[in-house]
């Protein structure tokens, strides 16, 4: 197989990065004073109160639906629902309060929306947040038979005392990196056009149906000590998520081996021939959450996390020292190759 890009799937990131910075400007008209965050952050963050904050994310599934599909397996993907959004809101500081969630069709099949319900309902406990409500809409012709589209919206609240990331962050300072289950729910645009058809392609694609890790449970204690100076949910775009934690240093990241993360990478990476930059802003590698943490609060921050389940956490590298006039970059080391991304 040629070499493979997240373009070539039909994925245009510049025009979408574009369109943000489009909503956002068009967005500012309706800001008030209570506004604190809006569009192009990981969460939006409303004044409530002096003492507290709303955090809302909104997500959805992407294109791996397209596997549930094929697979007739769909009582994960209300799982990913669910971790696309809260994992966003922890990014900000905040802990999930409750979800909503939007199923369209084309025809309404019961059986089908009770699975992916009862994935969200999952997600939903795993994330410690409620499920208040949502919305299904039957829309004929509009969706191919047996096909449908989620959407998800996760609101929380937060101190405005303990909001993340924080303005500290400093060169010297630790990048820890949380395991993700997999791919989690982004790049399958690109993923879908390497799986084999046959039973090879089902055992692929069932590992690359494996549902979004939720941190929750691992970080908001930590997040309520004020243990973190940042935290990167690695989503879309890969590690350039990295320095939305804070544009005026840069990071330096030593990733996993190919053996210490799931086998379902190293066979993706091989047949697409991927070039490592590639590779990087497009998947997470392995991490699903990327930790900014003072070097002396490193052993303790390990030491809670390995108390919490984390079985596996990785030293990353740390954040290093911009040059005047420099774009913020992530310096990236796998084995013995290395790329620069300039933020």
């Amino acid at each position: 197989m040629a070499v493979l890009t997240y373009a070539q799937s039909g994925v245009n990131r510049e025009a979408a990065d574009k369109l943000v910075e489009k909503i956002a400007s068009l967005a500012k008209v309706t800001n008030n004073k209570k506004v604190k965050s809006s569009v192009g952050g990981y969460a939006s963050l409303f004044e409530l109160d002096k003492k507290r904050w709303l955090a809302a994310s909104t997500d959805g599934v992407g294109t791996k639906l397209k596997l549930a599909f094929a697979l007739n397996v769909h009582n994960t993907v209300g799982i990913d629902l669910v971790a696309m959004s809260v994992n966003d809101l922890l990014c900000v500081g905040a802990e999930p309060l409750f979800f909503l969630d939007y199923f369209a069709t084309g025809k309404l099949e019961s059986h089908v929306a009770e699975q992916v319900i009862a994935g969200v309902v999952e997600g939903c406990r795993q994330a410690g947040c409620a499920l208040v409500g949502g919305e299904t809409a039957e829309m004929p012709d509009f969706y191919m038979a047996g096909e449908y589209d989620l959407g998800g919206f996760a609101v929380g609240t937060v101190d405005p005392k303990k909001v993340l990331p924080k303005k500290e962050v400093k060169p010297g300072d630790v990048l820890l990196g949380l395991a993700s289950s997999g791919f989690h729910s982004n790049g399958f645009s690109l993923l879908r056009k390497l799986v084999p058809h046959g039973e090879a392609g089902e055992e692929i694609s069932s590992q690359l149906l494996t549902p979004t890790r939720i941190y929750t449970k691992a970080l908001m204690p930590l997040i309520q000590k004020g243990a973190f100076k940042g935290l990167a949910h690695i989503t879309g775009s890969g590690f350039l998520n990295v320095p939305r934690i804070s544009d005026k240093v840069s990071y330096e990241i030593q990733l996993p081996l190919f053996s210490e993360i799931p086998a379902v990478f190293p066979w993706v990476f091989k047949r697409a021939k991927m070039t490592l930059e590639e590779m990087t802003t497009t998947f997470n590698m392995g991490i699903g959450m990327v930790l900014v943490v003072a070097a002396n609060k490193k052993a303790a921050v390990l030491k809670q996390l390995r108390a919490s389940g984390e079985k596996r956490v990785w030293e990353l590298g740390q954040v290093i020292k911009k040059a005047p006039g420099q774009k913020s970059q992530v310096i990236i080391h796998h084995g013995k190759e290395k790329v620069v991304l300039d933020y």
